[in-house]
């Protein structure tokens, strides 16, 4: 009887237990419910992604894209959408282009080149000094023998590639030599991407020869869309969410020019002498890809190295003036 009585009451403790925890675990789950559901509340009122407006009217080099046309339509699109939401990459050519544009931009000037492929090199670089799995380097990504075709010293000590300067000359009579043949900068850029042999099967293949209306590899098929997408972008920041200060931008570095024609067997002590490290000295001359610089036949280069204080922001603030800029206010949302 006794032992009976045992059975009964510790199945009743165990039902007991069993209905406490159940209870438990409703209000442990409606208290996370009622969490998730204030942060989804947070989100909705707060968390925003913008679709970007097309322009009706784009141009590349002054010729019309044709935007009216669905699949070009969506390719721009799809471009504008990846690189507006890549916010540190955007940001970053955005900052950089303040600084190289304005060595680029007269180049292409002076060759009679249109403005517009300065946004190309974004497209090939970054407006950085990269290498591709390929081995194109540079700004404008030239492969070694493309790039000593077009007279660009490429040595063991000497890589011209690097140099933004003579890298865009050399871009520009490549540029100006697919011109002659395609009379449409919109093919000079698709060739400069998949190469001019490449280009020209397929246009022969399938019997156009507007951009818009080839089927191209998908690289290049997304290629004057990049451009163009970089382009709507970098001029009208503001237009696809991009708030900064001019101080906030990659500022122009103040340097003087030496003129060397002979032999330099160090130049770290190079660099030391002329009041700089060898670090900043060889982001002031990338083309310079060793420590020494063998010069038996006395040409002429061109060195730059920082005129006093030009490392120091500090010296940029004196010479930039402030930029009031428009900022957003914080917006404030119920803790959850």
């Amino acid at each position: 009887m006794e032992f009976r009585n045992l059975i009964i009451k510790v199945s009743y403790g165990i039902l007991v237990m069993g209905v406490i925890l159940f209870i438990i675990k409703l209000f442990s789950f409606s208290k996370t419910d009622e969490i998730d559901n204030k942060y989804q509340d947070t989100i909705n009122n707060n968390y925003v992604v913008y679709a970007p407006i097309i322009p009706s009217d784009v141009d590349f080099a002054g010729e019309k894209i044709p935007v009216d046309n669905y699949d070009v339509r969506e390719s721009l699109d799809m471009e504008l959408m990846k690189t507006m939401y890549w916010h540190s990459e955007a940001l970053l050519y955005i900052k950089r282009a303040n600084r190289y544009f304005p060595i680029i931009e007269p180049i292409l000037a002076k060759n009679g080149v249109p403005d517009d492929f300065k946004y190309l090199a974004v497209a090939e670089s970054g407006l950085k000094n990269v290498v591709s799995p390929a081995g194109a380097a540079g700004y404008w990504q030239f492969l070694k023998a493309t790039g000593i075709e077009y007279k660009l010293e490429i040595t063991t000590e000497i890589d011209q590639r690097y140099d933004i300067e003579k890298s865009t000359q050399a871009a520009c009579e490549y540029l100006l030599n697919a011109y002659k043949k395609y009379k449409n900068w919109t093919l000079v850029a698709a060739s400069y991407n998949m190469g001019g042999g490449a280009l020209n099967k397929e246009i022969e293949t399938q019997k156009v020869d507007n951009y818009y209306d080839l089927l191209l590899n998908s690289e290049t098929g997304r290629y004057v869309y990049r451009i163009v997408a970089y382009k709507l972008i970098m001029k009208n920041p503001r237009n696809y969410g991009f708030v900064f200060r001019d101080k906030d931008l990659y500022p122009t570095i103040k340097t003087k020019t030496l003129e060397i024609d002979s032999t330099i067997s160090n130049l770290i002590d190079f660099a030391k002498a002329n009041n700089t490290n060898y670090k900043v000295f060889k982001d002031l001359n990338q083309w310079l890809r060793s420590k020494t610089l063998t010069n038996t036949t006395k040409k002429k280069y061109y060195i730059r190295v920082p005129i006093e204080n030009s490392r120091n922001f500090d010296y940029f603030k004196k010479i930039m003036p402030p930029t009031p800029v428009e900022i957003k206010p914080e917006i404030k949302t119920d803790s959850v």
